[in-house]
């Protein structure tokens, strides 16, 4: 799986970073998990902080374009991410709170 930025922008206003993204991939696409772990790698941002916000597959290639964001803090991620994002993005805490009930 190989990640090409195509656009980076500072939205200082929601305190966060935007970035668009192309994922070449071998195979099957590839899960968001994947691909939000291998973005933070390159961008050294932390796992916690960045949401995957979609991944489109393009007709007829083995690519997809996508969009991330990167926030500043978690109380601007909670505060600004609609809810069945951040559950798409954080599913192992989900499962974990699922756990102690």
């Amino acid at each position: 799986m190989e990640i090409e930025i195509t656009a980076e922008k500072e939205n200082k206003l929601l305190k966060r970073k935007e970035i668009s993204f192309r994922v070449k991939f071998e195979g099957p696409t590839p899960k968001r998990e994947d691909v939000k772990k291998k973005l933070c790698a390159m961008l050294g941002a932390p796992e916690n902080l960045t949401v995957v916000q979609s991944l489109k597959g393009i007709f007829g290639k083995s690519e997809c374009m996508g969009f991330a964001k990167v926030y500043e803090s978690e109380e601007d991620l909670k505060s600004t991410e609609e809810e069945h994002i951040i559950r798409k993005n954080f599913k192992v805490e989900e499962k974990e709170e699922g756990d102690e009930e």
